[in-house]
């Protein structure tokens, strides 16, 4: 079983985040494995170790992004393949989901795994885009995973309860951080992970033209703003039966609630 994961470096969340003058401030050489494409990296490990096979990740960034391959091969990966595009600001999931099925039309693999959304942006987007893109079947928000006579038995969380699908292989699936707990790499993990294999590619290599990139966004960001503060709650005082009147006088007329 070859098994490929798309991963993604992402800020750290816990790092400051300020917004001025429309701009997003954050301590960007806080950066980490998105928390998502962590368990999508997981499951695979699981799947690989229990029915044989290898996991390949794949990234698309700039040069230090390598370091967040290295984490996913400590894990226990057996392989990277990382992307190199230095400047990934202007592209959507859109343009990522096109970069990704450029890699992917090329490679042999059983299933592709990605998180269900990234942690910079929660679009959602890549993984049913890069499906669309590659022709797949596939399954969103995976919270189990099983491989059975040939199939992938994907437990998915759907609005009003779970259901279970079966995909044929190759196929595309995206995971919940809720699937599993990431393992932490070991010493010895962090160690292998040095004399793994980490394939760097540019766009070109797969015939996309970086003046290109950017034009295949979708999507535009025009800023961003603070979350409106909410109004401070009323605070009644007096007796029971008074309060009791104000707040039923509140609901009525104001609230419009009753």
């Amino acid at each position: 079983m070859n098994l490929s994961v798309c991963i993604k470096q992402v800020p750290d969340v816990s790092a400051p985040i300020s917004i001025k003058e429309g701009t997003l401030s954050q301590d960007t050489d806080r950066m980490v494995l998105d928390a998502y494409s962590a368990s999508a990296v997981e499951e695979a490990l699981v799947l690989t170790e229990k029915h044989g096979g290898e996991v390949q990740v794949v990234l698309v960034g700039p040069e230090k992004a390598k370091e967040t391959i290295r984490k996913a091969l400590a894990m226990g990966a057996a392989s990277g393949v990382h992307i190199l595009i230095e400047d990934i600001s202007g592209l959507d999931s859109s343009a990522f989901a096109e970069i990704l099925a450029a890699w992917h039309k090329k490679a042999s693999f059983d299933a592709i795994l990605t998180g269900k959304q990234s942690q910079d942006t929660d679009a959602g987007l890549t993984g049913s885009m890069l499906a669309w893109n590659l022709e797949l079947p596939f399954a969103a928000n995976a919270v189990g995973l099983q491989f059975e006579n040939d199939s992938f038995i994907v437990k998915r969380q759907g609005d009003s309860g779970q259901e279970m699908v079966e995909l044929k292989s190759p196929c595309l699936i995206t995971c919940s951080n809720d699937m599993n707990d990431p393992r932490i790499p070991s010493l010895k993990g962090i160690m292998q992970s040095k004399r793994k294999t980490v394939e760097t590619v540019t766009p070109a290599d797969l015939g996309i033209e970086a003046s290109a990139l950017n034009s295949d966004s979708k999507t535009e960001r025009k800023g961003f703003k603070e979350v409106p503060g909410r109004e401070p709650g009323k605070k009644f005082e007096g007796e029971a039966d008074e309060m009791v009147s104000n707040l039923m006088n509140l609901l009525e007329n104001e609230a419009k609630v009753l």
